[in-house]
């Protein structure tokens, strides 16, 4: 083989300088965000239940909304029954962010949609870091709810 030392030795090196990162990090957990199911809105609840179960909601939340698109955009059908048969509005902003928006973002005044979905999340929303953000950003997911949704905006004082 020509030259089949170096060949070699290159191909070590290209693999020791590429599996490096693997390694750096090896054992090392990058923690998620927690995520406080606590905010002013749910605490004045007399009951503190959501849609679905806790456990239903963060594996399957997206799920959800994807299905509550279908329904409410393609079949008309505006309304949620949950697994234990209560009703609920298929609404974003009137079921999820009611309860799920802290601090001022929880005043939602309606304007205008939002057309950009440059953010990995809607900075509006970025005023309640335990909801949509802290999720989104960590797992570097750009949802499109803002696309077709109202963005909230502050109350205008």
């Amino acid at each position: 083989m020509y030259k089949g030392g170096k060949i070699i030795a290159s191909l070590i090196i290209f693999a020791a300088l590429f599996t490096i990162p693997f390694f750096y990090n090896m054992g090392k957990v990058n923690a998620g965000p927690d995520v406080a199911l606590d905010t002013p809105a749910i605490q004045q609840l007399s009951d503190k239940q959501c849609v679905e179960s806790p456990e239903f909601m963060r594996a399957n939340h997206m799920k959800l909304l994807n299905q509550w698109r279908e329904e409410a955009v393609r079949n008309g059908q505006t309304v949620y029954i949950n697994s234990q048969g209560k009703e609920y509005p298929i609404s974003l902003q009137d079921t999820c962010l009611k309860c799920h928006a802290n601090g001022s973002a929880s005043k939602v005044a309606l304007s205008n949609p939002a057309s950009s979905t440059t953010g990995v999340s809607n900075p509006a929303i970025n005023e309640s870091p335990e909801f949509c953000a802290s999720c989104h950003d960590y797992s570097a997911v750009k949802p499109k709810c803002w696309s077709c949704h109202f963005e909230p905006k502050e109350a205008a004082k």
